[in-house]
């Protein structure tokens, strides 16, 4: 174990604030503040802080577990490989590679994502590959993708926030999901800016803002399409920026045209001042941003919502312009890097598609492979899911916790309970790892090296600063036992850099090149913006497939700076414009009715995070959230005959959740919230609807209909 503080990263959301790590005397760890890291300056919320907790021995896992007489019980590590070899290889041979699937995680290291796809097309040979992520920013990255032709969350820095005009954030409670951050938006309002916050609650964000909009769930479409229609009506088009720089405006006006401001009051809520006000406050100043995050994105028209979002701004000649633009806020700690470098459905490294012929050749020349071996795309996420024990027999699942976080949970549940094979690969033991056959004890964050790439597109090292324990062993080196196992003996380095030193060539040229970074430079530089392209070899075109003239690569050598701030001399579409998108508001998949009259809409609060299978471990985070609950307003409460803390069950079509009331004027009357933590009789998931986003597969987490009831104890 080492004994000097070692500078890293926090291992939870996609800030991934800069902290450092000092081993005690005791065999604890020490967190204090890292000032250099722009990110967080120091700041660590408590989930930051107290990270430390869930490396001890008494709450994660130290030996391979695997199934005996229905009970997990410790076993060697070759066994337990040997057990996951073996059931993969049987239901290879009795059923063909696409019966077995791979399922990995937001949270995973780039080193760990890339390998996981490359094990999956090159050792299983199945295409059914997809990762948690599919539920985290897939609608805005396939807006982002038609409108600009590049998906990187944010396109600036977050250090530009306080420096524009206004920011409409729309479906984010930064002040719960991303404490840090919050101190941008605060800088941004001391400097005479304004907020906008968009949320159906009246949440600890929307207590910062200038003009909070609450919008009914499952509306943002409408709404956005109501601005850009004032925006026409009053005059303020920036003519021409469009003329310009965009294609697509007339049938984009046209149908922003027929959603009238008392139209969109009735669908959403928010009332004609309130729609002009915000028109008013985001024109006036000369650079603002729209920011969206999961309210708008977890929808089945998510990709439509995004995409409306990004027409405001570009009608407003607010995008590819300083201080100015559309960004994605995404959640999980790598779920920008998780899917560009091969561990979603449909791509390969890079952010290259699967389905492109001169992709597969790049990648699979690296990979020393045929490129017609490599399967096609595969499965979403919940597709994929759903298919578990039918069409998919056996499954190999890294980091996710799907038993809480999957859309329509309990039926997930069942489906991985009926797999033939279940082996999970986790730092804990997780309500999905308890249904495996086998379960592997891999390291976390502070006990290997690996870059993550964050919210803004800055790839980070995460660096070792203290030794697992002993019988716990990496997911590289689970990845490299496997793949040799199965008859793949070279291709699976165990050593990070060298995964690494891979994974910038795979993805050099590529929308997501990363072949000019290395660990020694984000070591000395805290991290380098994608695109970063490297210097050719001789004879080797330095853009490889892309244009030669694309400006987010220019300067193609071994010194190139990065890329902080994308399109700012062009987008990256073929004649470099931006695309505008041509959607109209529909309804939600699942409306209230007589026997679900209200809406549920889901999200977390600030002591945990994500599914809680590692925060609900630590002490401290429980005692402030010990369980789940259910949001309601007074009139809804007392129609009910319900008071603070009494149970009340909130019902879907899809299952029942049983949690205690909390009570607040700040959520809308015909809208309940709960937080999506927890398993048991409380789990939010049981209730949420798995309605497909028909671009993005995105499931319709943020608006279901239900009944509530009171609960006699």
């Amino acid at each position: 174990m080492q004994n000097s503080a070692t500078p890293t990263h926090c291992p939870y959301c996609a800030l991934q604030c800069g902290m450092n790590l000092t081993p005690a005397p005791d065999g604890t760890v020490e967190v204090s503040e890292r000032t250099d890291f722009p990110v967080n300056r120091g700041a660590l919320c408590g989930k930051g802080r107290t990270a430390p907790a869930v490396l001890s021995s008494r709450v994660r896992l130290t030996s391979p577990l695997v199934r005996s007489e229905g009970t997990l019980v410790p076993a060697s590590w070759d066994e337990a490989l040997d057990r996951i070899a073996e059931g993969l290889s049987r239901t290879r041979a009795e059923h063909g590679p696409d019966a077995c699937g791979v399922f990995g995680g937001g949270g995973l290291t780039n080193e760990k994502a890339y390998t996981l796809g490359k094990f999956a097309r090159v050792v299983l040979g199945t295409s059914q590959i997809d990762y948690n992520g599919r539920f985290c920013m897939s609608s805005a990255a396939a807006a982002g993708m038609k409108a600009f032709g590049l998906d990187r969350g944010l396109p600036f820095p977050l250090e530009d926030i306080p420096k524009t005009g206004c920011v409409i954030l729309v479906g984010s409670n930064l002040a719960e999901t991303m404490p840090p951050s919050l101190r941008f938006f605060s800088e941004l309002r001391e400097n005479g800016g304004t907020l906008i916050v968009v949320d159906p609650r009246r949440t600890k964000t929307a207590d910062q803002a200038d003009l909070h909009l609450a919008p009914r769930p499952g509306t943002d479409l409408a709404l956005a399409l109501g601005l850009l229609h004032l925006v026409v009506a009053e005059g303020r088009v920036d003519e021409a920026y469009v003329q310009e720089r965009t294609a697509g405006w007339e049938d984009a006006r046209a149908a922003a045209m027929a959603h009238w401001p008392e139209y969109v009051e009735r669908i959403t809520g928010v009332s004609v001042p309130q729609l002009r006000e915000a028109v008013r406050l985001f024109c006036e100043p000369e650079a603002a941003m729209v920011l969206t995050a999961r309210g708008p994105e977890q929808q089945s028209k998510g990709t439509d919502t995004v995409g409306a979002w990004i027409n405001l701004c570009l009608a407003t000649g607010r995008a590819g312009r300083p201080l100015s633009g559309y960004g994605c806020l995404t959640g999980q700690g790598n779920g920008q890097g998780g899917r560009e470098h091969g561990q979603k459905a449909d791509q390969l490294p890079g952010y290259r598609k699967l389905t492109d012929p001169a992709a597969r050749r790049h990648v699979a020349e690296v990979w020393g492979v045929d490129p017609d071996s490599l399967p096609g795309p595969g499965r979403s996420a919940y597709e994929l899911l759903d298919a578990l024990g039918t069409d998919i027999r056996s499954l190999l699942l890294m980091g996710s916790n799907p038993v809480v976080s999957a859309p329509r949970a309990a039926h997930i549940e069942e489906r991985l309970r009926s797999l033939d094979f279940l082996a999970v690969a986790d730092v804990v033991l997780s309500e999905t790892a308890a249904l495996a056959d086998v379960v592997l004890p891999v390291t976390q964050w502070a006990e290997e090296t690996g870059t993550m790439t964050n919210l803004e597109g800055r790839v980070l090292l995460r660096k070792r600063a203290i030794t697992p324990p002993a019988g716990v062993r990496s997911d590289l080196e689970v990845l490299h036992g496997l793949a040799d196992r199965l008859g793949v003996e070279k291709g699976f380095p165990t050593d990070p850099e060298e995964v690494f030193e891979e994974l910038r060539r795979a993805s050099a040229g590529g929308p997501a090149d990363y072949a000019g970074i290395t660990y020694r430079r984000l070591a000395e530089e805290n991290g380098v913006f994608w695109p970063c392209p490297g210097a050719p070899e001789d004879g080797e075109d330095a853009s490889l497939d892309a244009p030669a003239d694309d400006p987010v690569r220019d300067d193609a050598d071994d010194a190139h700076p990065g890329t902080p701030r994308l399109f700012l001399d062009r987008f990256a579409t073929e004649d470099g414009r931006a695309r505008f998108a041509a959607v109209s508001h529909r309804a939600a998949a699942e409306e209230p009715d007589d026997e679900y009259p209200v809406l549920l809409t889901t999200g977390r609060v600030v002591a945990q995070y994500q599914s809680g299978a590692q925060t609900r471990r630590v002490d401290e985070l429980n005692a402030a959230a010990p369980g789940p609950f259910v949001e309601l307003h007074p009139r809804l409460a007392e129609r009910l005959g319900a008071a603070e803390g009494d149970p009340v069950a909130v019902v879907s079509r899809r299952g029942r959740a049983v949690a205690p009331a909390r009570i607040t004027s700040g959520i809308r009357p015909d809208t309940v919230f709960m937080p999506f933590h927890w398993p048991g009789e409380g789990r939010a998931n049981t209730l949420t609807n798995p309605a497909l986003d028909p671009t993005s597969r995105m499931p319709e987490f943020k608006a279901c209909a239900v009944r509530v009831e009171a609960v006699q104890e």
